[in-house]
């Protein structure tokens, strides 16, 4: 009896102390809002890309820890093999990373590019799908930053890395030094989280804040409390295999699980954008997936962005795996999604008045 009774008060203590430490406000009023999805055809493309998903799935099989790693590594690295791409890739030492430009592109516009991966895998490689079409739809020099990687570096080394990454790049080009007229920041998933977290800390820090931002499929709130974590397991053929068994576990449990491995609470808005302030942002073009895991994230960042003034775009496609966006050799939905992006950032410069020539 004394024994149940310790266990007792030890699970009282860990239930006040998550409690006191997370004090996890109560997002779901940013549930309520009614989102226009934009229809997608069903095709041969969508089969293919679910093919690719599975040789994924299939590269790690068998495997444990840093060998798994490694293998899901170097099939990331090799989902733009094989395409035709237009744009010059050039290695970029300090800060690490790649320069990614399209013929004739104006090096007075800029693009930082953060890749996602779960902040342990991707890399500029990986994403030349995107960077590529980027670069042109943008008139713009890319620089995808490589920033470091989970589990070998902290958490907090990659958001440094984008943030040197940003700051250099608004005053050096492809070619040298020289300040950048138009600067764009853009990530998918976990890429898509340091990119709005990026926005914030560029207004908390007084430095030039970037005149768009662009964020596919993004992570926003490590919390995992809204409701697509859960209900959209079983239609999303990428996130959700490999982070659906997640849902079995008490959110508490979660996150000190989170804080353990990123040594930053879940709450945090450096991992959770949502978390923070979200005033005084950039015009900022959202895309998700109706059916992903991360919906949820992506449509209360935008609710309660609009809330505090920011001017944010959500724009949904039906059926879409996890960053469709980097099958654009295959979906005519990726090919739309970038016009659409093509769309917003001429919107913004006429808006706003941007300087810079475009196509």
């Amino acid at each position: 009896m004394e024994a149940v009774w310790i266990l007792l008060a030890f699970v009282l203590l860990v239930v006040a102390a998550t409690v006191l430490v997370f004090r996890i406000e109560d997002l779901s009023r940013l549930d309520q809002g009614d989102y226009p999805v934009r229809p997608a055809v069903p095709g041969d493309g969508q089969q293919r890309v679910l093919g690719r998903l599975r040789e994924l799935g299939e590269s790690a099989r068998g495997l444990k820890g840093k060998a798994r790693l490694l293998a899901l590594r170097r099939h990331m690295d090799g989902l733009s093999e094989g395409l035709t791409l237009a744009s010059e890739f050039r290695h970029n030492d300090a800060p690490r990373g790649e320069w990614v430009l399209a013929p004739g592109v104006d090096h007075r516009r800029r693009v930082l590019y953060i890749h996602g991966g779960a902040w342990v895998a991707g890399s500029p490689r990986s994403h030349r799908a995107i960077t590529d079409r980027f670069s042109r739809i943008a008139n713009a020099a890319v620089f995808a930053v490589d920033y470091r990687l989970m589990p070998e570096h902290r958490f907090m080394d990659g958001v440094r890395d984008c943030r040197r990454a940003y700051t250099w790049l608004l005053e050096h080009g492809p070619d040298g030094p020289a300040r950048a007229e138009f600067m764009v920041v853009a990530g998918d998933s976990a890429g898509g989280s340091h990119t709005l977290a990026l926005l914030a800390w560029a207004r908390d820090t007084g430095l030039r804040q970037a005149d768009a931002a662009v964020a596919l499929s993004p992570s926003t709130d490590l919390t995992l409390t809204a409701p697509s974590n859960r209900d959209n397991i079983a239609t999303d053929p990428l996130l959700g295999p490999v982070f659906g068994g997640l849902a079995k576990i008490p959110l508490p449990v979660l996150w000190w699980g989170t804080w353990a491995a990123f040594r930053v609470p879940p709450t945090s808005p450096v991992a959770s954008p949502l978390r923070g302030s979200l005033a005084h942002l950039p015009p900022t073009l959202i895309h998700a997936s109706s059916t992903e895991m991360l919906l949820d994230n992506a449509r209360r960042y935008a609710a309660k962005a609009r809330e505090e003034g920011s001017p944010v775009e959500l724009h949904t496609w039906a059926g879409m795996v996890h960053v469709w966006h980097i099958f654009v050799d295959l979906l005519p939905e990726a090919e739309a999604a970038f016009e659409d992006i093509r769309d917003f950032l001429a919107r913004v410069e006429a808006t706003t008045g941007a300087r810079g020539r475009r196509n």
